[in-house]
């Protein structure tokens, strides 16, 4: 799949957003990937899902882990490719959780599934909830991410769209300068 492919699926589902946004980290942005728009159609979220799995083939995974919200079509897709589980941490507070008795053992190989990443924040959240319980995080698959490769972690990072939206900080952002209010679409 490329990735005029990819950004097709969201253009014509209608889940690449123009406006003025406030990003989940916290930052502003002219562009907003609403994966749940492109997702909401099992057929297209199968085979982005597929295309995602198959960046990780040959690698030994026993559990997908995705954050929720946005991640959870996504890790039960791929897991379904991948042949393996696939559970959701929760937000509780700042951070993550494991709740509807979702467990991860010692030594158990993680892979974490998530749609958009802009800054990486909460896939690293999700990372060091698995890690806490002893987990090998061996991988991380994103469809969107929207820092052109930008971010970094310390496991191998694979996503099927890799793209530059601007984006600002609060105090710097043109479109707080010229009074447009901003949405936050997202998750909360």
């Amino acid at each position: 799949m490329t990735d005029k492919d990819v950004l097709d699926y969201f253009v014509k589902s209608g889940a690449l957003l123009e406006g003025h946004f406030l990003l989940r980290s916290g930052l502003h942005s002219n562009r907003f990937f609403q994966a749940a728009l492109v997702l909401q159609y099992p057929d297209i979220a199968e085979k982005l899902c597929a295309a995602l799995a198959e960046k990780f083939a040959g690698v030994k995974i026993d559990t997908v882990l995705s954050p929720a919200l946005g991640g959870l079509v996504v890790g039960q897709e791929v897991g379904r490719r991948l042949g393996t589980k696939a559970i959701f941490a929760e937000k509780e507070n700042d951070g993550l959780v494991l709740r509807r008795g979702f467990k991860i053992s010692k030594g158990e190989k993680i892979l974490v599934a998530e749609d958009v990443v802009t800054k990486g924040g909460r896939v690293e959240q999700t990372v060091q909830l698995a890690r806490s319980f002893g987990a090998e995080v061996v991988g991380i698959a994103v469809i969107v991410d929207r820092s052109a490769g930008d971010v970094k972690f310390d496991v191998p990072f694979k996503s099927l769209l890799k793209l530059h939206f601007d984006t600002f900080e609060p105090d710097k952002c043109p479109m707080c300068r010229n009074g447009i209010p901003a949405v936050k679409p997202g998750s909360k």
